[in-house]
């Protein structure tokens, strides 16, 4: 697949809120206020924290795999981007913790 970190990044950039910067180990990092919705590692590697049940699950379906970097349970997984259906995934678990995150606090995203 070619472009999925430009196809992510123009989707997530364009919610209110949301900035994008240099992450750890060359990485694209996403926030919005203190929250990290997740980073890409090219167009080929999203790492993105989820709720531990959410991240089973998806774990679970082959769908990702637990990060490397992070303690089984943390929530953190690495989804591998190999195909549109794969960046649609990502765009679709950074909507919902950008939607959860605004919940909380709906200032963030003005």
């Amino acid at each position: 697949m070619t472009g999925a970190r430009e196809r992510i990044e123009t989707e997530v950039e364009s919610w209110p809120g949301v900035e994008t910067g240099p992450g750890r180990f060359g990485s694209l990092r996403f926030t919005i206020g203190r929250r990290e919705l997740g980073h890409l590692h090219g167009d080929r590697i999203a790492d993105l924290p989820l709720r531990p049940e959410k991240a089973r699950e998806l774990i679970e379906a082959g769908q990702a795999r637990e990060h490397r970097y992070t303690p089984e349970g943390s929530g953190w997984v690495t989804v591998e981007l190999g195909s549109g259906e794969d960046a649609d995934r990502v765009i679709e678990l950074m909507r919902g913790s950008y939607e959860r995150a605004v919940e909380k606090r709906p200032e963030l995203a003005r």
